[in-house]
């Protein structure tokens, strides 16, 4: 519950704190006082979006922060699930700077506002005007519904199911899409593959092809030079070898002499050695090099080949030709796997609606079981709270699975005699919108964790004797929930637990917003303005006595 309320710097607000007792409280006051001031303030703790405007003074920062005690909540998975330190006793802030940046934190460690709202959805439920306006929305009713049957974890758990089968679904329609455009290319890529396939390119050596080519396209000049080459080599009077033999049998005479020359004619032997290697090597180089067109023709033709499939796929070499036809067998094989996955995939989708199915069947049953008893409780309610005439029928219809079930729901009403239930954008008023809205909270108390709930003027459109059923029925509710009401009724004022006065004070610079605890002579004094206007009449303040009085005998009772 919230222990502690802290505003600074916000709207008509400089500073305000608030402890709030445990039970019901009551905020009373004057219209433009600030009460729901505190309310948009209240909202940024849990979340909402922020506007630097809204700054009392635009030169500091706003800071907005609620001690909860939630020792007495099942919270903690919450706080793990958002991989935040639990703590029994949980502080919310919210900071606005002047220049619009909003800073969020929990228990003093730095949070996204989205972190902050799944905290603080936990910890408090303002029940606005737009909450009253949302209770003609027909999925807002299957919401209370489920609530008042108990049923969230059988609908969490449908709606997994459900997720699950949209998602295969979807998976699903995707590849059939994806099937329906390779079968389009599915041809081509075929084309594409059996071309390189019959190139048979595996341990083809390109540059070995290119090589041959330019040997036999220049064998003629090849094996000219060679000849002259052999010529210069070891034929004719003049030629190398013979003129190494000479220089060797020089040296040789002299070796005998001269160490150096004896290493000299050794290295010349050497180089007579190696000169008529390559002496041999050439001589049968010559003897091989033969032109031949035909097998020129044979390798051009298949360096053709090659360089046309370069072209066509945009690469160099064979190397990456290789890689497209890799690329191109998977694509092929992909094609011819993809019916066996839709198959599969087609099988997994029928067996998760069934499901699917099945659980939205136990689902509805469970729901409309429950029907007949939502009828009548909340038609009691309502009698008890002036419409002695009220009919509730829970309208349903069954459809296709969607994401909250087969159901359509719609909680038919009407406050009068003889008529024929109608959906509540039709059949209820303003005053009968709140005090349905009240009914139905009433009804999901004992349902719901919820710590604190804040009701803003939850009494609209009742008064007298009415207004005092109102106000027990939020006794009741705050034996289990603390509860923050604002309200401008006497009755309701009076059975609050503590009672809070929202006022205005007029500075010499500005009006300001403050907020007290009234003590049991101001609660009288207030009550009885309440009742009979700012100068309260003895039959006024006696009033106020009896009511104050009447909340003790029920309290006690």
């Amino acid at each position: 519950m919230l222990v502690d309320l802290r505003i600074q710097n916000y709207a008509l607000i400089e500073k305000l704190e608030m402890k709030p007792s445990a039970l019901l409280n009551i905020i009373t006051g004057e219209t433009g006082a600030g009460k729901s001031i505190m309310l948009g303030a209240i909202g940024l703790l849990l979340g909402n979006r922020a506007d630097s405007r809204m700054l009392f003074d635009t030169n500091k920062k706003c800071v907005i922060e609620g001690h909860f005690d939630i020792s007495s909540y099942q919270l903690r998975d919450i706080f793990e699930a958002e991989d935040l330190d639990y703590d029994q006793q949980c502080i919310l802030r919210r900071e606005l700077s002047p220049a619009g940046k909003s800073r969020a934190f929990v228990n003093d460690t730095p949070v996204t506002l989205e972190a902050l709202r799944n905290i603080g959805a936990n910890l408090m439920d303002i029940h606005s005007q737009h909450d009253t306006l949302l209770l003609g929305d027909a999925v807002f009713q299957l919401n209370l519904l489920d609530l008042y049957a108990n049923l969230v974890p059988a609908r969490t758990q449908y709606s997994s199911a459900y997720r699950q089968y949209r998602k295969l679904e979807t998976d699903l329609s995707a590849l059939e899409s994806q099937v329906a455009q390779a079968n389009k290319e599915l041809d081509y890529h075929s084309f594409l593959l059996n071309e390189l396939e019959e190139a048979n390119l595996d341990n083809e050596r390109q540059d070995e092809l290119e090589q041959e080519v330019k040997e036999l396209e220049h064998a003629e000049e090849i094996k000219y030079k060679l000849t002259h080459a052999l010529q210069s080599l070891s034929e004719g009077e003049y030629c190398a070898t013979g003129a190494l033999k000479d220089a060797a049998v020089l040296l040789g005479q002299i070796a005998l002499y001269s160490e150096p020359v004896k290493d000299l004619r050794h290295r010349l032997d050497s180089c007579l050695i190696e000169l008529r290697d390559i002496t041999d090597e050439i001589e049968q180089v010559e003897r091989r090099t033969e032109g031949d067109p035909a097998r020129i023709d044979e390798l051009q033709s298949r360096l053709n080949v090659l360089y046309s499939l370069q072209r066509k796929h945009q690469v160099r070499d064979v190397v990456d030709l290789l890689a497209v036809r890799a690329d191109l067998r998977d694509k092929v094989s992909s094609v011819l796997n993809l019916d066996k996955q839709i198959s599969r995939l087609r099988r997994d989708v029928e067996a998760t609606l069934a499901t699917v199915q099945k659980q939205a069947l136990r689902l509805s049953e469970a729901r409309r079981k429950v029907f007949p008893k939502f009828e009548k409780e909340l038609a009691a309610l309502l009698m008890d709270l002036g419409m002695p005439h009220t009919r509730i029928v829970v309208r349903h219809e069954a459809g296709a699975p969607a994401a909250s079930g087969i159901d359509e729901i719609s909680i038919l009403f009407t406050a009068n005699k003889g008529a024929e239930p109608q959906t509540l954008s039709k059949a209820a008023s303003g005053g009968e919108f709140s005090r349905l809205m009240l009914c139905i909270k009433y009804m999901l108390a004992d349902k719901t964790a919820l710590p604190t709930i804040v009701f803003d003027e939850i009494d609209t459109g009742i008064s007298g004797e009415i207004a005092l059923k109102v106000g027990r029925m939020m006794q009741q509710m705050a034996k289990k929930h603390q509860l923050i009401a604002i309200s401008h009724l006497p009755q309701m004022a009076a059975a609050g637990d503590a009672h809070y006065f929202v006022y205005k004070e007029d500075r010499a610079d500005r009006t300001v917003s403050r907020i007290r605890q009234l003590s049991q002579e101001e609660r009288i004094h207030e009550i009885a303005q309440m009742i009979s206007g700012a100068n309260p009449t003895l039959h006024a303040t006696q009033s106020a006595r009896e009511l104050l009085a009447l909340r003790g005998v029920e309290m006690a009772g």
